[in-house]
């Protein structure tokens, strides 16, 4: 194997983002496509809401992004994903895909004994199917250059069974999420593509059954050891690293940014 060198992992910066998941105003893909943005990373942003791609896309060129494309996308159907990612790498002036962040997810408090299997199932097309179909389109291509990198979006309730707001449905999704990087970053070490995985908890978002306001705000303040909820900002800074030219010595990892919810 030749070794390679630290300019090897420098390209990464000017090579497109994709980033899912990056419609809502409050969402962890709007944070982290800010974030990218504002270090001027050339980005794609999907989703499947087009008026908050619009939304998402004018802020990230006002934040320094030099480059912006949007897609519309079902990351639980590897046809549209297929349509989303060819439409980016076909932009005559987008940079080829160098990163991709899988942000879209969805949440799921259903109690076990509720739970059809219909719905269990749609837990896992988006969060973990979703994920599968994202990174083996995009991965061909981080081959061929031989550079890529692919975070995914995990949680705490991954490791701890949930019950914060989703319960076990969701719990096995991210579960599923976190063994699909590991297992990936495996088959392609040394290829110069890496993996990683994000477990969040308590993150100032929407996702949790609506806003984090008033006396629901105060109690999931009052579960988190360090006394606050974290930013999309603090996450987005996270995987920035973990995309960028420095990000290449660690793959197949799950990063814990939860307040010390879950320690270990």
């Amino acid at each position: 194997m030749t070794e390679r060198s630290a300019a090897d992992e420098a390209r990464i910066v000017g090579l497109t983002t994709v980033v899912t998941g990056a419609a809502s105003a409050r969402g962890i893909g709007r944070g982290v496509a800010l974030t990218l943005a504002r270090q001027g990373r050339p980005l794609a942003l999907l989703d499947l809401d087009e008026a908050g791609l619009r939304s998402a896309a004018d802020e990230a060129r006002a934040a320094g992004s030099p480059h912006v494309v949007t897609a519309l996308v079902d990351i639980a159907d590897p046809d549209s994903v297929d349509a989303a990612i060819t439409a980016v790498e076909q932009e005559a002036e987008a940079p080829a895909i160098g990163s991709l962040v899988c942000s879209a997810g969805i949440a799921n408090p259903t109690p076990f004994l509720e739970m059809t299997s219909e719905n269990f199932l749609r837990t896992l097309s988006i969060n973990t199917l979703g994920t599968f179909h994202l990174a083996q389109r995009v991965l061909p291509g981080m081959l061929e250059q031989g550079l890529g990198r692919i975070v995914a979006m995990s949680s705490t309730a991954a490791q701890d069974g949930g019950g914060n707001f989703s319960t076990s449905a969701y719990a096995a999704s991210k579960a599923g999420v976190e063994g699909l990087i590991r297992g990936l970053a495996k088959e392609v070490a040394g290829t110069g593509v890496t993996t990683a995985a994000i477990a969040p908890a308590n993150i100032d978002t929407d996702i949790m059954g609506g806003p984090l306001e008033g006396e629901r705000r105060e109690q999931f303040v009052a579960r988190t050891p360090v006394g606050r909820l974290g930013t999309t900002e603090e996450l987005g800074e996270l995987v920035a690293f973990l995309v960028g030219p420095h990000g290449g010595f660690t793959t197949g990892a799950t990063y814990n940014l939860n307040g010390g919810l879950r320690v270990g």
